[in-house]
């Protein structure tokens, strides 16, 4: 049958199967997932496959729903297919559902079901039967709900299932098969399957795009219009499978330890940002759930604006911080308390600081001093102007110092500014401090207090080390 050539060409082509693999069939007892199952079973021998079958009872739909199951069941046994069930409390999936779509949470629920099963019996293919039509289907929800690419790409042939790190993989060999096809094969083959009367409610956009616009379609515009939707799509998920792999390298070349590189960032073409910024969320969320094309853009204004340091809440508990030319994707904190630490220096003794992954090393040095310090990192003074209880410490609001150099005074704050110094390091930074005066800023700035001079007899060396573990 042509049907049976096509599924075949395509478990080839897209590589779905091989040969002894192990696939688990879901199957829900309607028509498509019934000759999902009869073709795989058909092929099992020339394939060598290992076929188990796993059906979720979510009682939506009451007493059909009980019949569904044991429809599914006995199919299975028939057949000679190890056989899973999972009943799910209508009641709970009801009550968690809430306001939002009960049909999604339901797909939610059959889907973690279906990794469950397969990681417990050590399977890496879950087979659905999505056709030609619903193809057709997906491709039209998503023109009307709006969306890039990856939207009107369509469903892949071959994907991995959302949260497995690509341990379990989703196939759908009937993709380039229509439903009538399937239905003649049921037809041809006398096999009974069960019908959801819920497909009939037109309420839901999917129903109505099957039942009322899709037919239309096909008769005012092209009977072949599932076929052609399907082959644009799959050129749609080429190319948008192309793009990818260009964001993916520049979103490897701009993202460092600590944050992406705004400046790189900015640099992008316009639609590159986009999918750099999705692929970024979507590699440190582990998914794009409620992430749509309005999220994006303000986080793109955001990293955009003027503002030097700023945050925007995303879906999910997450945030995107802007530090000056870094930027950082931080799970959001609901009590957020504020730091607060502080240390007595022991001369001779190395500090650890923890609370900001660093150690300060401390010694007395005779003089002459062969040469100042290059950078903040390390700070030298002259101990006799020191007070004896040195204490390091991070900021405080209201914290001052005298710059090397200078007479008065300046808020450590419009240093951390004028440097560009991000909050989050502001909050950990050691400083150095004596009787409330502020010494030394570790890799920013001294004070001119304790400055060494000819007649310094005594030298204290301060260095800020990374912490080793």
């Amino acid at each position: 049958m042509e049907i049976l050539r096509k599924v075949t060409e395509s478990i080839k082509r897209h590589r779905l199967l091989s040969n002894g693999e192990a696939v688990l069939v879901a199957v829900s007892g309607g028509p498509d997932s019934v000759a999902l199952l009869h073709i795989l079973n058909g092929l099992r021998e020339e394939l060598g496959l290992h076929l188990e079958v796993a059906h979720l009872h979510h009682g939506i739909r009451g007493e059909e729903a009980k019949e569904d199951a044991r429809f599914v069941a006995a199919m299975a046994e028939r057949l000679g297919i190890h056989f899973h069930l999972k009943k799910v409390n209508v009641t709970q999936l009801r009550l968690a559902a809430g306001k939002g779509n009960l049909e999604q949470l339901a797909r939610g629920e059959r889907h973690r079901f279906f990794i469950e099963v397969a990681r417990e019996r050590n399977i890496n293919k879950v087979a659905t039967a999505h056709t030609l039509d619903d193809q057709a289907e997906t491709v039209l929800m998503w023109v009307l709900r709006g969306c890039g690419m990856t939207g009107l790409g369509g469903m892949s042939p071959i994907r991995p299932m959302e949260g497995t790190n690509d341990d379990v993989l989703l196939i759908r060999p009937l993709l380039g098969v229509s439903k009538d096809e399937v239905l003649e094969f049921l037809r041809d083959r006398r096999i009974d399957y069960r019908v959801d009367r819920t497909n009939q409610d037109t309420k839901l956009l999917r129903n109505w795009i099957r039942q009322r616009w899709l037919p239309q379609l096909k008769e005012r515009v092209d009977a072949q219009l599932p076929s052609r939707l399907a082959q644009e799509a799959e050129l749609i998920r080429d190319e948008d499978a192309f793009l990818e792999s260009l964001a993916r390298r520049d979103l490897e070349r701009i993202r460092g330890p600590r944050g992406m590189d705004r400046g790189l960032f900015l640099q992008l073409n316009r639609a590159m940002q986009r999918r750099v910024l999705r692929l970024w969320i979507e590699e440190t969320r582990g998914h794009l759930r409620g992430i749509d094309l309005a999220h994006i853009d303000e986080l793109l204004k955001l990293i955009e604006g003027r503002t030097p340091q700023s945050r925007l809440a995303i879906p999910g508990g997450w945030e995107l911080l802007r530090e000056y030319e870094t930027l950082r994707l931080e799970k959001r904190s609901r009590s957020r308390k504020r730091l607060c630490y502080s240390y007595e220096i022991q001369i001779g003794r190395e500090l650890e600081i923890p609370e900001a992954s660093m150690t300060i090393r401390s010694e007395y040095i005779a003089p002459p001093l062969r040469s100042l310090p290059q950078d903040f990192a390390e700070a030298v003074f002259d101990a006799t102007a020191l007070p004896t209880t040195l204490v390091i410490r991070n900021f405080r609001r209201g914290d001052r110092f005298m710059p090397l150099g200078m007479k008065g005074h300046k808020k450590v704050k419009d240093l951390f500014i004028e440097k560009k110094v991000p909050r989050s390091v502001r909050e950990t930074l050691p400083l150095l401090s004596a009787d409330r005066e502020i010494l030394w800023i570790t890799g920013y700035g001294r004070s001119e207090i304790g400055k060494i001079h000819p007649q310094t007899s005594s030298i204290l060396r301060l260095t800020a080390l990374p912490l080793t573990c």
